[in-house]
């Protein structure tokens, strides 16, 4: 059975930093794209970066460009967002995505299979 589990999320100050993270099971992240999306109420699913399965070649939408990081560790099921300066403009509920592949741009949610529960991310002062 294929799970998704973010946790990480929380209130932080803008200018903060917060580290999500996404274990998943029932499938191994070297045959998986991986990516993390974000909804702010009121708003479209928008999708934030991902990481491709093997080659963990990376994609980042423009307005987090710098300031995200997404990376993996095959070993122990989990892929990160490493999340700086963060501003209000980047509060929403973040969710986990992953597909089968071996190359992901974009990302966009129609690509993705599995999903995570979401974690809030709330930035203020």
């Amino acid at each position: 059975q294929v799970q998704l589990v973010e946790s990480g999320g929380g209130l932080v100050q803008p200018g903060g930093s917060l580290r999500l993270s996404c274990v998943v099971s029932g499938f191994t992240l070297n045959t998986y794209n991986m990516a993390w999306f974000r909804q702010a109420p009121g708003k479209e699913r928008e999708g934030v970066s991902c990481i491709s399965s093997i080659d963990e070649i990376t994609d980042y939408t423009d307005s987090v460009k710098g300031r995200f990081t997404i990376s993996k560790d095959n070993a122990r099921n989990t892929v990160y967002l490493q999340m700086n300066s963060l501003g209000p403009e980047d509060a929403a509920v973040y969710y986990c995505a992953a597909s089968y592949g071996s190359y992901c741009s974009g990302p966009v949610p129609w690509e993705f299979d599995y999903w995570g529960q979401g974690t809030q991310v709330t930035v203020s002062s």
